[in-house]
């Protein structure tokens, strides 16, 4: 788990102390047993005689037993209910609970007495074990050691909201016993690190220095287990607190010692069962009196009782000489603290790079999940990214895959959003349907998001997760608590906390057992299933040899502390902030920035918030962790991954995640440390910035050098950090607010990108059709194998008529990456397909900013069409109804289905970042119903009725459509062949149903039409 290094304790010069570390906070001084306590106990043994030997008196006395006299009879069925009948029931009832909290008290007590194994659940209790665990620990605190008790329930006059966690409570009872894993090791080490804090923060740093001076490397020490003294019986954890400072390095001698011969023949394998009378060989830096010195870093066998030293008998010393021959193994693992320098264990948290399979198949091109390789990979420092461009596009976004694909996302989302606004909730008329062009750093930053992001990558993450939570939940298994996920050589790595098992097919075993695998074509094969988002903490932090790393923020057993200058974290914030409010493997989440990010809001206004300042953070944080806890004991959860997996996975238990850019104060960073001791559980997870490194309470730390690389030591980790620069993040909030409706009384533009002549000397030399099947008119077709992709790549070309970045082509044609070479060569074969305008003009060339645009002359039935509605309705058609019927007309003869009708299958998935699927239906509406009211003008229902059915052809979930060909049904008379549209409307509407404006509509037009439902139904 981790602590700090020994260096830190005992002034040794190995390692940087201001480096970054990853530790749990530095041990705080053993409190005194106090006259409250000998008060709390007495109270405490008051409560138990009244409520274990009070109330049956009592209830024996004016109710009586409640064990009947004689065998029943069906007689008593047949009694007259009387006041003496509810008083019986009355007391049964209170005798079951007697019962129960009486099992309650002999089960805690049992397991506080023994100091082995955690207590047992009885079922049904709750709140009833309790009240009894609370009454015991204080009844034997004065009695008992640390190690015996509880510590956080020792305090009897905490409230029940903060005694929910079970779990932890058993966890510190028997440190390494059943819950011996990492994740429940470390929460339980967060909690009482907190409450430490809380109390004694004054004496923290004057303890830090326990230890003293640098011992000899060369010395090996050993403790003997001790016998139990009255109800003190020894532990590893208390050896650890006396000898070694610090009662959570108990791990360190469970290491030096699991699985090693004792003097009775057993072997240690679990932390918390020990008997008295085996050896335990000691770190390095230990201390005591009652500690066995053996000289020699390995005790030879011809060690004598001497050597050993005279604290111990002759026998004694004997079984420590054999003892220390068995522990070689141990040594040369690197089990214990020699010289000041730390062990590694397995009780160590490392978020460990998984082990890479050799690329097979597909897999062998750079199609890793989540890892975007259309471009050269993002190696720039954090320095060159804020002003270093890679071909011209900032190389902060292209090296990002995963932020770069929920970014763009959610852009298209916003864009869609807005031009539904503009299109259904305009005042005064329609607004216009084309977003504004980005220029400038905007439109460099949405070309960056372009080339980076990997969909692909997302939505397979996506499915792998959900996936896995489905077939979990159908075994009734519980969501195994999960640190990080790693996306390598198109592999999916989840790093969990501890073991849980096998996973499910076709989930395997990775490196060890820690560690679950999913291959990419396993990936690919899961479907969309309807279950929460089990991990929607995840995110992106950076890479290490072409791995990169998601670390799941709410799993964090309490704060995550991030060190260096102030722009590089704030770079590195922001990089969070952004994937947390955009990413597409989470469902709902709260995000609360503090000290940074007020203008990263428009990103996601949903789910990003700002405060201002860290006194309005932790009064948040106190609400919000106190309805938690009582949300998941009212559930019966004991956390939120267990919430996640049942009947209310969709409305409860979204995490929230505090990104605090600020360093806080002393007394900030305690109160912190006391709400994020149980954060893991309830979902909530920290990440806190400060410039110093030393963050009290920070259970990991990392550090983000001005090279760009993000450092945690002792967590293994050393990255190429994911940022976003502040330039970067300028243009990105600049695409977001542009999109948004609000952002400007104007709203999206109604002149169109490009006009095109629609006279008769306007006619091009490069005609394509795109609302329907492909065409191109005026070209030859090329050579069969290279004619897909260059179609492909004209057609982009033509719903960009601003322009297209080179590198924004190829990775839109080959998603999984090209090289230099093979772009060129489509670039080249598209200039001479294209060919040159009678004048010598190239029909593709190359802008100032390096970007292909296409000449006028090279046209598509979609500028054509939009130049046409444009004219009739902005244009020549506003002053001539004969002008704007013509136009209109023309317009919708050229609508022949949906955008690019047959195209392939897995080609053009580029379209999905684009909105012109959403625009298109938008404009074809826009046009039947403009010619049907020209139409219904001069009472020509059925010419209006023709053109609102050919617009339904391409738009048929327009609702305006089908209420205006409602009304013009209606106005013909023909109540047949209103009955059929009506029939034919609500088919379409399907189990949504109508909706409620067409219903009503309906009611006017043909009040009858529910009676006609029925009888279809």
């Amino acid at each position: 788990m981790p602590r700090r290094s020994t260096s830190s304790r005992t002034g040794s010069s190995s390692g940087d102390p201001s480096g970054p570390r990853n530790r749990t906070p530095q041990p705080l001084p053993r409190r005194r047993r106090s006259f409250g306590d000998f008060v709390k106990a007495f109270l405490a043994f008051v409560a138990l005689v009244v409520l274990l030997v009070g109330v049956p008196y009592a209830l024996a006395v004016t109710i009586g037993w409640p064990f009947p006299d004689g065998s029943p009879s069906l007689d008593w069925l047949q009694e007259e209910i009387t006041v003496n009948t509810f008083l019986g029931v009355l007391g049964v009832v209170v005798w079951i609970a007697w019962a129960q909290f009486t099992a309650c008290v002999l089960v805690e007590m049992k397991a506080a007495l023994s100091g082995v194994g955690m207590p047992g659940r009885v079922p049904g209790a709750g709140p009833s074990q309790l009240l009894a665990r609370q009454l015991v620990a204080a009844l034997l605190l004065v009695g008992a050691t640390a190690a015996s008790l509880t510590p956080g329930l020792s305090q009897l006059g905490h409230s029940m909201d903060q005694n929910q966690k079970g779990t932890v409570a058993s966890a510190q009872a028997t440190p390494g016993g059943s819950l011996s894993g990492v994740f429940a090791q470390q929460q339980e080490q967060a909690a009482s690190t907190a409450a430490a804090l809380g109390r004694q923060a004054a004496d923290a740093a004057s303890h830090a220095e326990v230890g003293g001076p640098s011992v000899k490397a060369e010395d090996t020490k050993y403790y003997r287990i001790q016998p139990p003294e009255g109800r003190h019986h020894d532990s590893l954890w208390e050896i650890a607190e006396r000898h070694l400072g610090d009662g959570r390095r108990y791990g360190e001698i469970y290491q030096l010692n699991k699985d090693r011969v004792q003097p009775d023949g057993s072997r240690l394998s679990e932390a918390s069962l020990i008997r008295p009378g085996w050896i335990m060989q000691m770190p390095g830096d230990a201390r005591g009196g009652d500690l066995v010195e053996m000289p020699g870093t390995g005790t030879s066998a011809n060690t004598t009782a001497s050597e050993a030293g005279s604290t111990v008998s002759p026998q004694v010393a004997q079984q420590i000489s054999q003892y220390a021959q068995t522990g070689d193994h141990a040594q040369k693992a690197g089990g214990g603290k020699q010289g000041g320098t730390a062990s590694l264990d397995t009780h160590t948290t490392r978020i460990s790079l998984p082990q890479q399979r050799p690329a097979t198949g597909s897999q062998a091109t750079p199609a890793v999940h989540g890892e975007q390789q259309a471009a050269t990979p993002a190696e720039a420092t954090a320095a060159e990214a804020d002003a270093g461009f890679s071909f011209g596009l900032p190389e902060a976004l292209v090296g990002a895959p995963l932020l770069a694909a929920g970014l763009l996302g959610a852009l298209g989302r916003r864009r869609r959003q807005a031009l539904w606004q503009s299109a259904l909730g305009a005042v005064g008329g329609r607004r216009g349907m084309e977003p504004p062009t980005p220029t400038g750093a905007a439109a460099d930053a949405q070309d960056a998001l372009m080339i980076g992001a990997d969909p692909e990558g997302v939505r397979l993450l996506d499915r792998s997760l959900r996936g896995l939570a489905a077939s979990l939940a159908g075994e009734s298994r519980p969501l195994p608590t999960v640190y990080a996920a790693w996306l390598s050589n198109g592999d999916l790595h989840l790093q969990l906390a501890q073991p849980a098992g096998k996973p499910p097919a076709p989930w395997q075993l990775g490196q060890d057992q820690t560690f679950w695998l999913l291959s990419r074509t396993d990936a690919e094969r899961y479907e969309d299933v309807d279950t929460a988002a089990p991990y929607p903490g995840l995110v992106s932090l950076g890479t290490m040899d072409d791995s990169r790393l998601l670390l799941n923020l709410e799993s964090v057993p309490g704060i995550v502390s991030l060190s260096g200058s102030e722009s590089d974290r704030a770079a590195v914030f922001a990089s969070v902030a952004a994937e947390l409010a955009t990413n597409g493997w989470s469902d709902r989440m709260t995000i609360t920035l503090v000290g940074f990010g007020q203008d990263l809001t428009p990103l996601a206004p949903n789910r990003l918030r700002h405060l201002d300042d860290i006194e309005a953070l932790v009064e948040t944080m106190e609400a919000e962790t106190r309805q938690r806890r009582g949300a998941l004991g009212a559930a019966g959860h004991d956390s939120v991954l267990t919430g996640r997996t049942g009947p209310a996975q969709h409305t409860r238990w979204a995490p929230h995640l505090v990104l605090l850019a600020a360093e806080p104060s002393a007394d900030d960073a305690v109160r912190l440390a006391e709400l994020a001791a149980d954060a893991s559980r309830l979902g909530i997870g920290y990440l806190v910035g400060t410039e110093s490194g030393d963050l009290p309470g920070a259970a990991w730390e990392m550090e983000i050098t001005g090279e760009g690389k993000l450092l945690a030591p002792l967590l293994g980790l050393e990255l190429d950090a994911q940022v976003l620069p502040v330039a970067q993040q300028r243009a990105i909030v600049e695409l977001f607010v542009n999109a948004d409706p609000e952002s400007t009384p104007d709203g999206p533009t109604t002149t169109p990108p490009f006009l095109v002549d629609i006279s008769e000397q306007g006619r091009p030399a490069v005609y394509a059709r795109l609302v329907g099947p492909y065409e191109i008119i005026g070209l030859g077709t090329p050579d069969g194998e290279r004619s897909p992709l260059q179609h492909e790549a004209l057609a982009m070309l033509l719903l960009h008529r601003e322009g297209v970045h080179p590198r924004v082509l190829s990775s839109a044609l080959w998603p999984r990456g090209v090289t230099d070479d093979v772009r060129e060569a489509l670039l080249d074969r598209l200039r001479v397909w294209l060919g040159n305008d009678p004048d010598g003009t190239p029909r593709l060339a190359t802008d100032a900013n390096g970007r292909l645009t296409l000449a006028k002359s090279v046209v598509s039935d979609l500028d054509v069409l939009r130049s046409l509605y444009h004219e009739a309705t902005q244009g020549r058609g506003v002053d001539s109804r004969v002008v704007r019927g013509r136009l209109l007309t023309d317009a919708l003869a050229l609508v022949r289905g949906p955008l690019l009708a047959d195209r392939a299958e897995g080609r053009y998935g580029w379209l999905t970042h684009e909105i012109i699927d959403a625009q298109l239906p938008l404009l074809v509406a826009d046009i039947g119903l403009a010619l049907a009211e020209f139409h219904l003008v001069k009472n020509r229902a059925e010419r209006a009725i023709e053109a609102l059915a050919a617009a339904l052809k391409s738009a048929p979930a327009d609702e305006r459509l089908w209420h205006e060909l409602l009304r013009a049904t209606h106005s013909t008379g023909d109540m047949d062949k209103l009955q059929q549209v009506a029939a034919d409307l609500i088919g379409r509407s399907g189990a949504r149903g109508v909706p409620p404006r067409t219903e009503a509509l309906l009611d006017e037009l043909l009040p009858t039409w529910r009676d006609g439902t029925a009888a279809v139904g």
